[in-house]
């Protein structure tokens, strides 16, 4: 996602949806200067949870659905679940609507960060491309994902 998304997946524009929310979501620096701090154009953990899910329908069923599509292999497909299930646990536990510092602050966060970590790192270097870059805000994001 550092220059255009990875066109050669059948549905990139879900997997460039997917991996923006794994970026967020597995990089604490950044979820406390810009979600923290309510710097606009990063919207919040609820947005991030959103398009990690939203297309999808990983809150639903397993990644493996996906695999050839959005997911490369069974790996991808198995971090991303792992990812997706420590998100939405905490997500249930503290509520769609509560502030970013509930999130940070809820004892299992770490490890929803650790397996968001595992996930956008595999993905991205599947893509070539740098996981440890700062995240795209929403608008370049959308800019991406029309351009393409």
């Amino acid at each position: 996602m550092d220059g255009m998304p990875p066109k050669d997946m059948p549905w990139w524009r879900w997997r460039s949806n997917v991996r923006s929310a794994l970026h967020m979501l597995s990089d604490p620096v950044f979820q406390r200067e810009c979600w923290l701090t309510g710097l606009p154009g990063y919207g919040d953990v609820t947005d991030a949870v959103y398009r990690l899910v939203e297309d999808t329908w990983l809150d639903n069923w397993s990644a493996d659905k996906y695999i050839g599509t959005i997911f490369r292999d069974a790996q991808e497909a198995a971090l991303v679940d792992v990812a997706v299930l420590r998100v939405l646990r905490i997500m249930h536990q503290v509520g769609a609507d509560a502030p970013v510092a509930a999130y940070l602050e809820h004892p299992g966060w770490p490890e929803a960060v650790h397996a968001a970590r595992d996930a956008h790192v595999l993905l991205s270097a599947n893509d070539g491309e740098d996981p440890d870059r700062p995240p795209h805000s929403l608008d370049v994001l959308a800019a991406m994902l029309r351009a393409a």
